[in-house]
């Protein structure tokens, strides 16, 4: 049975980051996965990095004190799925500061001694899918931003903490007016793309 971290960062619960984070769930349940969910805006999660993990950040340990749990989460995790909303072509504040506490220096990473390339950590991570929503149409992310938020995940997350992870990645455009039969095209598509993350995490 495969571990799965599912994490969603919207403020309402009826959102389509809710909706679409239901169906995942469904599906990884479905496929005998043991899924443990993250709702950020529920959990009440504190993004801004503390003074005490900035101050702690080149100095062995790091200072994870706050976010023993998250981290524990992300440790146990062979796949994380993350459900939210682009805003400003960029993660949601929450969102990013999961990754800025969690994805910590001892647990995700270590730096390197020369404060060269950090070396990844979590070995056991086998896969990381991102499932987004955007306002714009596809044309502005693709060809005027160059798919800002899938670059940072891919490369400079997913790929500096877990080199071995596989990465999948699929964007509702236009999701302010999309119609139930367009939204309904879209979560069959996120569903193919976790199961090919999953299958292709299966094999390494």
């Amino acid at each position: 049975m495969m571990r799965v971290l599912l994490v969603s960062a919207h403020p309402l619960s009826d959102s389509l980051t809710g909706q679409l984070s239901t169906k995942l769930v469904q599906r990884l349940e479905a496929r005998g996965a043991v899924v443990e969910r993250l709702d950020l805006y529920a959990a009440g999660f504190a993004p801004a990095l503390t003074a005490e993990e900035r101050r702690s950040t080149y100095v062995e340990p790091y200072d994870a004190s706050a976010v023993t749990k998250e981290i524990a989460q992300l440790k146990r995790a062979e796949l994380v799925v993350l459900v939210f909303p682009t805003w400003w072509f960029g993660l949601p504040a929450i969102l990013k500061g999961w990754i800025d506490r969690v994805w910590a220096p001892g647990h995700a990473y270590d730096h390197a001694s020369d404060l060269g390339p950090i070396k990844g950590r979590l070995t056991g991570l086998r896969g990381l899918l991102a499932v987004t929503t955007l306002g714009a149409p596809g044309w502005v992310d693709w060809l005027v931003m160059r798919r800002p938020v899938r670059r940072v995940l891919r490369w400079g997350v997913l790929k500096v903490c877990a080199p071995k992870a596989r990465f999948g990645f699929a964007a509702l455009y236009r999701a302010e007016d999309v119609t139930p039969a367009r939204l309904a095209v879209f979560e069959a598509r996120a569903i193919r793309a976790l199961d090919r993350l999953m299958d292709q995490a299966a094999a390494i």
